[in-house]
């Protein structure tokens, strides 16, 4: 019986060491992740992308507000911003403030559940059985953030089109809203949109961008059969709490945990694998692990916070 009652206590130990890892160093150990993604013609110029995702900022969190603003001696030449900001009301200051390094360049935005509801306490074992739960918590300030966001020219692609020249390359981007809560309309934005008709469509461009804060293979398949060549997401935290060595247990999402973060290439139709009936053009697509948690599950394990920078570049294939 001492033998066991030593083991078990051990056990507990671990189990007890790993929790305060998580919750104490590797939630704030922030990590900058670099891709390379060849996606332009053949000839032009790098374009250097900083992708951040699922802030979930709170007003007190100045050391995560520091190290975002930090990011700007990468000397980005765009931001990509896929979404859940916020974790609070009075979040938007800081939000603003974290960003400010980047608002003057080119940038576009999609929102995330999290930018419209405050988070709230979750049974984690909805999760592991991939079960969406609609909000009940408290509206948040969501028309400021879009403003705060919009007013300095970054494109809220949320079920829209829109388009940035960046380094003389004309980039014709497409967004949905947060496909985690239905709000997802890729219908209304569907197509080789008419110019004359809607200002933001771009069939001449020289890159089509589909963003999206969720994932979900409906959203993907969709971007891809119209034309995006590269696909930027965020939503999953990485699973989160990962098995070390192993993978991720969940994406909260139907996205596969193979694809929980990082880059992949993305075939319409069989969960983003080639099969016969799938047409042979594939995008590239980016998952960021983003950089926080909600306040009610502050853990990381085998998964730092990240943000991304993506350097497109040119390809004698850009896409197959």
């Amino acid at each position: 019986m001492p033998s066991l009652w030593r083991a078990g206590a051990g056990v507990a130990a671990a189990g007890a060491g790993a929790l305060a890892y998580a919750g104490l160093v590797e939630r704030n150990a922030f990590t900058l992740r670099a891709f390379e993604l060849p996606v332009l013609p053949v000839g032009a110029d790098p374009i250097r992308v900083l992708h951040l995702s699922d802030l979930h900022l709170m007003p007190a969190q100045r050391r995560k507000v520091r190290w975002v603003r930090d990011l700007a001696r990468l000397e980005p030449d765009m931001v990509v911003n896929t979404g859940d900001n916020i974790a609070n009301p009075n979040s938007i200051e800081p939000l603003l403030h974290a960003l400010e390094p980047y608002l003057d360049l080119p940038g576009a935005f999609v929102l995330g559940s999290n930018d419209y509801f405050a988070p709230g306490r979750r049974n984690p074992v909805d999760y592991l059985v991939k079960k969406r739960v609609r909000p009940r918590t408290p509206r948040l300030p969501t028309g400021e953030l879009v403003e705060g966001l919009a007013e300095h020219g970054w494109r809220d692609l949320s079920n829209a089109r829109g388009a940035l020249s960046v380094k003389g390359m004309r980039l014709g981007l497409v967004g949905v809203d947060d496909p985690h809560l239905n709000y997802d309309d890729y219908d209304s934005v569907s197509g080789a949109a008419d110019p004359a008709a809607d200002p933001a469509a771009d069939p001449a461009a020289d890159l089509t961008v589909g963003i999206t804060h969720a994932p979900y293979t409906r959203v993907l398949d969709a971007m891809t059969r119209d034309g995006a060549e590269l696909l930027i997401a965020g939503h999953t935290h990485g699973g989160q709490l990962a098995v070390p060595f192993y993978r991720a247990l969940v994406t909260n999402c139907d996205l596969d945990t193979g694809r929980v973060k990082g880059v992949s290439r993305w075939w319409p139709g069989a969960n983003g694998l080639p099969s016969s009936g799938a047409p042979p053009r594939a995008a590239w697509m980016h998952v960021s692990a983003g950089l926080g948690t909600s306040p009610y599950a502050p853990f990381r394990f085998a998964c730092r916070p990240e943000a991304s920078l993506l350097t497109l570049v040119p390809s004698d294939a850009r896409r197959g």
